[in-house]
């Protein structure tokens, strides 16, 4: 018995043999991957693997080994008394710092509580409970985004005053938003399957430090499911789906499964929806209603009459989306993920132009966009170096393609029309984390390159006949992004740290125009812009009760090929014509916020904000050298272009409260009022056209664990006609009318229970 006691001390001191751990959290036994581990004096460390596993190799039998996770309580053993228990290490998770891991502010896990901007962190349990049909209903259920819809294949997200391209959108830390990104509303977040998202996270307020262009109001990043490894026998997992709503008769089937080896695992989803006519609620304004819709029979386009008006004819359509995973660990330091995504729909109407009126009879016969088709692959290598350059690495190589296209035909018109467009958009990030004590620096580069496909046609629908007509955009154009950027987080002490950053961003565009469809002033646009912004704040907790943030912040937005070289009709009896001339627009933003819990029953989060833009890109009327009217799919057309035209300044407040009864029964409650004005050419101001109207939404929440009811309300306030910026003024067609004849949005709830 001794010489095998021997024996076996012999083989735990040979280097990697006997000296494995692994990490378990204490309550579920589930391995917990990116557990720290060094010894006092810091000279030696490792990390868990994705199984939670680690050598323990370096270290000396009886020197102190501290073991530290984000959300876990730290520990501290030797690797003898480690040995002694059979290799296992439980942590204990740390109820403070519950739901506080974010990864948007920085690119790297962080907690919540550091972080001195506003967050909106939506966790997985309550993306479940939800059940959102897209993911744009996924960011107006937080009650702190605004989301518009032109029609119900939609979704354009709205924060503190700005919307489509003066925000980001982010998968899995990829950059979604694309050269062709326009000013008005966008569709592209329902391209992102709300089923297969894990986590989703909101900043509200600039961040072009970390994301560069567009980052002015907000920055939604959605991170997908990840494939998850195994070390036990039953390593398949998965998941099945269904679900039938009746406001638009959606039949909705989803699954996704699982499959994880030690050093491999395997994520798959797959998600397919089909949307009908959507039905409205039965109390609003007469105006809203769709009393009759256009048909054609036998080549003739007829108006008949709509046997149920709250029926919005034509808004149905079909999606699928689908994503595939391979993750690969070969070594405790190194994780290789692979991501493939991709999203298409049916062609879905453009109901607000369906419904448009011209000379008292319907505008347009058919306007519908083809289906929005978006694909993603990325390459994501992560290494955990603990050297002098970084503790821990990341590169993301990506190529995303994006088409889209418009299809319209006038009422008893002959001509229909057609524009396709395609985006190829490449990436490189590589971003790394370092630590100096309790600070932490983080630093990165990064590189964007987009082309542009565009393509135009016009053909007769009784002839056949087809012949090329003006293309949305400059064939052939490019967009490139270069930038570097830093940021350090200085702990001052336990109750104070300090975040402050800067970036360097220099954008290139260049475009041709076709000089065959259109006589312009100008051949091309080559556009080199660069532009410096930066970023401090505070996150200050004076006691246990109380967190104060406070941030300041610069952003921009660097002319696309959307602003530069768009061409389209605008609205009725005016046409957009490219604009080689413009500059990026900035932003300076300050914001200061509250979290106070009062007692044992009451939190209130509270926030405020004001944001001046400046050198704004908005539409205004134009010329061509001194022409002001052109012909545009046979229509006399107002010249208007995209111009550096004004200033603008939106300021707001922001308020949350959870009122704890009890340990099951609470109420949460969410608030926002927003107020922006832009500059007009006169020098007066008007409305900001991206402005939300107050709103919010109030839940009565029981959960007793086992079972969760939700009774809540989601509410909006009204925008009397002085409130609408003078671009929605015109369109009396989309807004309800009031005494005086004029368009308003009127006020408006509901009532729900889950």
């Amino acid at each position: 018995m001794r010489l095998l006691l021997i024996l076996l001390l012999l083989l735990y001191s040979l280097p990697g043999l006997g000296q494995e751990v692994i990490v378990l959290e204490k309550n579920t036994d589930i391995p917990l991957p990116y557990v720290a581990i060094y010894n006092k004096a810091k000279t030696k460390s490792t990390v868990t693997s994705g199984q939670g596993k680690a050598d323990l190799t370096r270290f000396s039998q009886h020197e102190e080994i501290i073991f530290k996770h984000i959300s876990h309580l730290e520990y501290t053993t030797t690797k003898a008394q480690v040995m002694a228990a059979g290799g296992k290490i439980f942590l204990i998770l740390d109820d403070n710092h519950l739901q506080e891991v974010v990864l948007s502010v920085s690119r790297f896990r962080q907690k919540k509580s550091e972080v001195p901007q506003k967050l909106v962190t939506i966790q997985p349990e309550e993306i479940a409970f939800a059940n959102p049909q897209t993911s744009a209903d996924l960011l107006e259920s937080t009650g702190k985004v605004y989301v518009q819809k032109s029609q119900l294949g939609g979704g354009s997200p709205m924060i503190r005053g700005f919307a489509t391209n003066l925000l980001l959108i982010t998968v899995d830390g990829v950059r979604m938003n694309n050269a062709i990104f326009r000013s008005g509303n966008l569709q592209n977040v329902i391209s992102i399957d709300p089923l297969a998202i894990e986590q989703a996270e909101v900043i509200l307020g600039p961040g072009s430090v970390i994301y560069g262009s567009d980052a002015v109001g907000g920055v939604m990043n959605f991170y997908t499911l990840k494939p998850v490894f195994s070390y036990r026998e039953d390593n398949f997992s998965g998941n099945a789906f269904s679900r039938y709503a009746t406001a638009n008769n959606e039949k909705t089937v989803h699954a996704d499964f699982n499959v994880g080896f030690e050093k491999w695992a395997f994520l798959s989803s797959v998600s397919y929806s089909d949307f009908d006519d959507l039905r409205m609620g039965s109390h609003g304004p007469l105006e809203y209603m769709r009393p009759h819709y256009v048909v054609t029979r036998n080549g003739e386009d007829l108006v008949v009459e709509n046997d149920d008006p709250l029926v919005q004819k034509p808004t149905g359509y079909n999606q699928i989306n689908l994503l595939q995973k391979i993750a690969y660990q070969p070594h405790d330091l190194w994780d290789l993920n692979l991501g493939l995504y991709y999203s298409t729909t049916s062609n879905y109407p453009r109901y607000d132009r369906l419904y448009q009126e011209r000379n008292g009879q319907l505008r347009s016969a058919e306007w519908y966009y083809g289906p929005q088709t978006w694909f993603l692959g990325h390459l994501q290598v992560e290494n955990r170096g603990y050297n002098k350059f970084y503790d821990r690495s990341k590169l993301t190589a990506a190529y995303q393609f994006f088409e889209e296209s418009r299809n319209d035909r006038n009422f008893g018109g002959e001509m229909f029309y057609n524009t396709l467009e395609n985006v190829d958009a490449y990436s490189l990030n590589l971003d790394f984390e370092k630590g100096f004590g309790k600070n932490r620096f983080y630093y990165g580069a990064e590189y964007v390159f987009n082309y542009v496909g565009s393509k135009g046609a016009a053909k007769n629908i009784f002839s056949g006949e087809q012949e090329p007509s003006a293309s949305r955009y400059p064939d052939g154009s490019t967009w490139q992004s270069l930038a570097a950027y830093s940021s350090f987080r200085w702990e001052v002490n336990q109750k104070l740290n300090i975040q402050f950053g800067a970036r360097y961003n220099h954008v290139l565009l260049k475009a041709e125009f076709d000089e065959a469809i259109y006589d312009f002033p100008f051949n091309d646009a080559n556009l080199s812009t660069g532009a410096l912004t930066g970023s401090a704040g505070i996150n200050w907790h004076p006691n246990k009760r109380t967190t104060w943030r406070a941030n300041l912040a610069t952003a921009f937005r660097a002319p696309n090929i959307d602003d530069v070289g768009k061409i389209f009709d605008s609205e009725p009896g005016s046409v957009v014509v490219p604009n080689p001339n413009l500059r990026p627009e900035y932003a300076y933003n300050g914001e200061l916020g509250l979290n106070w819990r009062i007692g044992e029953f009451l939190v209130m989060d509270l926030a405020s904000f004001y944001t001046i833009l400046e050198n704004a890109m908005v539409r205004r009327d134009f010329d061509l050298n001194g022409v002001t009217t052109v012909d545009y799919q046979g229509e006399e057309s107002n010249v208007q272009a995209i111009q550096n035209a004004a200033g603008a300044y939106v300021y707001g407040f922001e308020a949350g409260a959870e009122i704890i009864f009890s340990e099951e029964l609470k109420l949460i409650s969410q608030l926002t009022a927003t107020t922006g004005e832009e500059e007009l050419d006169d020098g007066t101001t008007a409305p900001l056209r991206h402005a939300a109207p107050l709103f919010g939404n109030t839940h009565f929440i029981w959960d007793s664990g086992k079972l969760k009811l939700d009774l809540f309300s989601e509410y909006n306030g009204q925008f009397d006609y002085e409130d609408l910026a003078p671009s929605e003024q015109g369109k009396a067609y989309l807004y309800a009318i009031d005494d005086d004849g004029n368009p308003y949005s009127p006020s408006w709830y509901t009532i729900n229970f889950t």
